[in-house]
Order: structure tokens, then sequence, then C-alpha cells
């Protein structure tokens, strides 16, 4: 009997001593799947908020998107100023950045139609190449003979083409691509802002002829400037603006090469500049920078291209394309939007995402030239 209760009791023990500890694996296991789920709330929360500007909504499914495509595109600096600008005015819309290869355009630009985005930009090396693909081409795309900027758009209940943020409802029918040309404006605009340049008169040298060069030597013919000087390394592109602006503005003396003596402003529309390594865009053996008054790099990203560089030390008046990008943008945030562009938070963005390696660097009390500039002018 004694021996039956001794084996009883130790049973019962076992037994205790077993739920015990199941309960503990239980309890800890409830405490690791608590852990868990708390740590991916907290990633999921991060990442919305790593992609959301103060004052956006995190990422919803009731976005609209736009987007800039480009090839190379790592260096925009697009996505920091749009998305502050919709931060701004409180829309839930987001700005995103993609690479893409020209042979690949037609089928991205189709890609943001079939998703219906909002609207899309187009950078180096598609300007061109975009004429023959979007739908429908504004007045604007059509003076100027490039695309940077296109929206996509739908047909009301009385058939008229509107904006896609118009409809609240999904799209059944029809989506169109228009596109517009918004640099032409911004450059104008930069270059009296930002070099506090007259160009009526002017002598201008301008360093290629693609798609913002050609917009950029067609309004420079606009504005009356008195001679243009164009250069591009295939020569049969430049003589072929040239003789676009002869028809247009036969006013203007265009000559293709580089001048004999000096000029009052010289404007950088290639690539040349945009990579580690790149090497200057102009023989200096036929032209020296010291006979230009003022250099103008179309690149805003290095803030300071080996141009820029150069011509500082020639003693040149200089500015980079970063007044271009904001101006060429707040028009297509109000072509794609509706709304008036918030300019200086969209230029607070800019500045802050360009400028950031050397404004925010303690060691360093570089300010953006375009920030030099308006502080003197105030002055």
């Amino acid at each position: 009997m004694p021996t039956q209760t001794f084996v009883v009791r130790n049973a019962r023990s076992y037994d205790m001593a077993l739920q015990r500890s199941q309960g503990a694996r239980r309890k800890r296991f409830e405490n690791r799947r608590r852990a868990d789920f708390a740590l991916l709330t907290y990633s999921v929360a991060a990442y919305k908020l790593r992609v959301s500007q103060p004052g956006q909504p995190a990422i919803n499914a009731a976005m609209r998107c736009c987007a800039v495509y480009g090839f190379p595109i790592r260096h925009s600096a697009s996505p920091a100023m749009h998305n502050a600008a919709f931060a701004a005015l409180g829309l839930n819309w987001r700005y995103l950045a993609f690479e893409v290869r020209p042979d690949d355009l037609r089928a991205a630009i189709a890609g943001a139609k079939a998703m219906q985005f909002s609207g899309l930009n187009l950078t180096v090396p598609h300007k061109l190449l975009a004429m023959q693909i979007v739908d429908e081409l504004d007045e604007s795309a059509k003076t100027w003979g490039a695309v940077n900027t296109v929206r996509f758009e739908a047909r009301d209940t009385g058939g008229q083409w509107q904006p896609l943020h118009h409809f609240s409802e999904p799209i059944s029918g029809e989506v169109r691509s228009q596109g517009f040309n918004t640099d032409s404006d911004g450059v104008a605009r930069s270059l009296r802002e930002d070099l506090a340049l007259e160009l009526v008169g002017a002598k201008v040298l301008l360093l290629g002829t693609g798609g913002a060069g050609q917009v950029a030597a067609l309004r420079l013919a606009l504005e009356k400037v008195s001679e243009l000087f164009l250069v591009d390394f295939v020569s049969a592109k430049a003589k072929a603006v040239a003789q676009e602006i002869r028809k247009r503005h036969p006013r203007v003396k265009v000559k293709v090469g580089f001048p004999q003596g000096p000029v009052d402003l010289l404007l950088n529309a290639t690539p040349l500049g945009l990579k580690p390594g790149d090497a200057l865009p102009l023989d200096e053996k036929q032209f020296s920078l010291r006979q230009a008054r003022a250099v103008f790099d179309m690149i805003y990203n290095p803030a300071e291209t080996p141009l820029l560089k150069a011509a500082k030390a020639a003693g040149c008046k200089t500015a980079n394309g970063l007044g271009m990008l904001l101006h060429q943008g707040a028009k297509a945030f109000e072509i794609w939007t509706g709304k008036p562009a918030p300019l200086a938070v969209m230029r607070r963005a800019l500045e802050a995402e360009v400028y950031q390696s050397t404004v925010n660097s303690p060691e360093s009390t570089v300010r953006s030239p375009q920030s030099a500039m308006r502080s003197k002018m105030k002055g």
C-alpha cells in the first residue's frame, strides 16, 4: 500500500510538473508571437513613414501616383520636390522614380496608363522619343518639339477629356496620354532668376541639342537673343535645330560651331557631368571659359559639375539646373492636379535634397548658387 501511494503521488507530481512546463512553453510562445507582431507592426509603420512626407497620409489603396522616367534616374530630386508639394496641400498622392531604357519607354508609358497613374515626367533621354508615343500633344509640346510631362485623361459623362483626378469612381472607358512641355518656361525663368541675365540681345553658346537642348535653343531665339551658337556631338542634330530657328526667327543669327569671341552665356544641355569622371562638355582649345560671362548647367545633381567648377575658377557667374527643375516641376504639378504649386515648399525640398551633403554638413558653409543669388539681390 505505501508503495502504491508513493507511485500515485509521484505520478501526480510528474503530471503537475509537465503541465507547468507546457504552460511555460505556451507562455513563451505567446510572448514571442506578440513580440513578432509588434515588430511587424512597427516595421510597417516605419516603412510608411519613410515613403511619406510629414503631413502625408500613409501608403494606402486610394492614393494617386505620378512618376518620372529616365535613364539614368537615381540622381533625380523630383520625388523629393513633388512629394513635399503633395504633403503641403494634403493630397493623397505619391511621386516615384523609375529607370526606363529607351527601348522600353512605350511599354512603360502604356503601363502607367493601364494602372491609371495621374501623370509622368520624362527626362534624359526620353523627351524626343515620347513625341511619337503619347496619344495627344498639347500646343506646348508641338511648339517646342519635346515632351517632358504626360497627363493621363478619360472622358467625362459629357464626352470631354478630363484629368484622371476628376474621377472618384474606377474608370472603365478609354484612357489617353497627353504630352506637354514645361521645360521652356523653366529654363527662361531660371536664367533670369539665378543669373540675373537679360536675354534680349545676348550672345549664347549652347552645348547639346537633344530634347532639353532643342527646347532651350528655340526658347532663347523666342527671347530675342542676338546670336546663338549650337554645338553637338552629332552635328546633324545641331544643323536641324539651326534650320528650325532660321525658319521661325529669321532675325536671330544662328551658327553651328563655337564662336570666335566672347559670349554672354554658355549653356550646357548635355548629360556630361552627371557621372563621376565625366569630361567637360566642351573643348577648351576651341573655346575658353574665360570668354563666357555666365555659365548655366542644366545638371543639378551633382550640384557643382566639373563644368561649373571650371567656370567658377575662370571667373564666370554660374548656376546649375535646380531652378529650371523647380519651375518646370511646378508647372507639371499644376497640369496634373489643377492646383497652384506651393513653390516655396518645392524649392526648400529641392535644396535640402540636392545640397544636403554640403549645406547641411557641419564642416561646410557652402550654399546653393541660387540661394546666394537671391540673398544678394535682396541685399
